[in-house]
């Protein structure tokens, strides 16, 4: 059974076990060199709050997680947040991603969030089908952004309006 809760500083090691594949094997982060614990702590610190880390746990181990993060640092895109998720490799494909998903969606609206954005790298068809499944849309592509594996990546970012009008950030 999956049980999605929030992470914990003992959970790190996962969490960067996951990261580490993503940054070796996938264009889904743009970040080349795999990293520490240490650099990964600070991360993980400046989540919770307003920007929840959330992990997916299955027979104690943690085979997913997902993010809020700031869009942006200027105070008028307080109401934006950027929405990650990261799946391991061998639980890809099992519907872990959408139960992150939900339960992220919930407490975006819980913390009255107006609009996610989402930044895909273009040909990550998984992660598109996720997102536009919970209504997100494509608002644009970044072309030729990042490099990574020999070859220029584009970035699709993908919208989702929560609320139609401004609501304050507790």
């Amino acid at each position: 059974m999956i049980t999605i809760r929030d992470a914990v500083f003992e959970d790190l090691q996962e969490l960067v076990d996951i990261y580490n594949y993503a940054i070796i094997n996938l264009t889904a982060t743009f970040d080349l060199e795999p990293q520490t614990i240490e650099e990964r702590k600070k991360w993980f610190d400046a989540h919770g709050g307003a920007y929840p880390l959330i992990v997916a746990e299955e027979t104690g181990d943690v085979i997913g997680y997902a993010t809020l993060s700031p869009y942006n640092i200027k105070s008028a895109y307080k109401a934006t947040a950027e929405l990650s998720i990261y799946i391991a490799p061998d639980q890809q494909g099992k519907g872990i991603g959408t139960k992150l998903m939900e339960e992220l969606l919930k407490r975006a609206e819980e913390l009255s969030y107006h609009t996610l954005i989402s930044g895909i790298t273009a040909g990550n068809a998984g992660s598109v089908r996720l997102h536009k499944r919970f209504g997100f849309k494509l608002v644009g592509t970044m072309k030729e952004v990042g490099f990574k594996f020999g070859e220029w990546q584009n970035t699709d970012y993908y919208q989702l309006m929560i609320h139609e009008q401004f609501a304050d950030l507790v």
